[in-house]
């Protein structure tokens, strides 16, 4: 077995470690908390700001032809919150779970399954850093692009996933390899396993919207894209990987 269903099995695996289900637990506690907070005391003006903007918009597109859809844009503007309201938490969780987190979590991982790979210690602590710093800034962008979308209905699930899914594959990938690749080698894993990394991102945005179990989905993925990481790492190296039987080649004898 290889690839994203792999990282998957074995993250699965690494989960129940009673250090691990702590670092699962507060970190989601205290986006949480952060976001419930944020929306007790924002919420009622988003929803009244939200809905004043998209008045204006139809209003716009309509040719100023009065419209009374107060009952519709009020129910939209708390759809849109709401979907906004879970990636956000989500995110916070993961940004919160790869400062403290991903260290503990890469040490365990390697130190069972991959125990012989070489720490090159290619990424640092300023590089995760800007790295999140990249991807925070390329979510905002890539959602001011995609505004002309939100006013299709169908599209509203689909933008968050497909700009999240972007933005966790983007802060997950550097700190699951920083610690074992020098610069070269994770640039070429990142390379090699863009499009398992983006799948694994974009599942984690897609879980994020299951009641309970998509808030606490942050650590398994994270786990995952170690796996898959380490496990690229040691192919590129050449270097046994767990469940894997190697075929050694010999010349006929003498």
């Amino acid at each position: 077995m290889n690839g994203v269903a792999r990282a998957l099995l074995l993250a699965f695996g690494n989960l129940f470690h009673p250090r691990m289900l702590w670092l699962m637990l507060w970190p989601v506690l205290v986006a949480l908390a952060i976001w419930l907070i944020v929306l007790w005391i924002f919420g009622a003006q988003l929803v009244v700001a939200l809905v004043d903007m998209m008045r204006r918009l139809i209003s716009a597109a309509t040719f100023t032809i009065q419209w009374d859809l107060s009952l519709a844009l009020t129910f939209a503007a708390k759809v849109l919150i709401f979907i906004g309201f879970v990636p956000l938490v989500q995110l916070t969780a993961l940004l919160i779970l790869g400062v403290a987190g991903m260290p503990a979590m890469v040490g365990h991982v390697a130190s069972r399954s991959y125990p012989k790979l070489e720490r090159r210690r290619g990424g640092t602590f300023a590089g995760s850093v800007w790295n999140s710093v990249v991807a925070l800034a390329g979510m905002l962008g890539l959602f001011v692009l995609s505004i002309p979308f939100w006013f299709f209905p169908p599209l509203w699930p689909l933008i968050p996933v497909a700009v999240i899914g972007w933005v966790n594959q983007r802060i997950l990938r550097y700190d699951a390899i920083a610690e074992h690749g020098d610069a070269n080698e994770m640039s070429t894993v990142f390379h090699r396993r863009r499009r398992a990394m983006y799948l694994l991102g974009a599942m984690l945005a897609l879980i994020a919207y299951v009641p309970v179990v998509g808030f606490f989905a942050t650590m398994l993925f994270a786990l995952a894209f170690i796996h898959l990481c380490l496990a690229e790492l040691a192919h590129l190296r050449g270097a046994p990987i767990e469940g894997e039987v190697r075929q050694v080649e010999t010349g006929p004898l003498a």
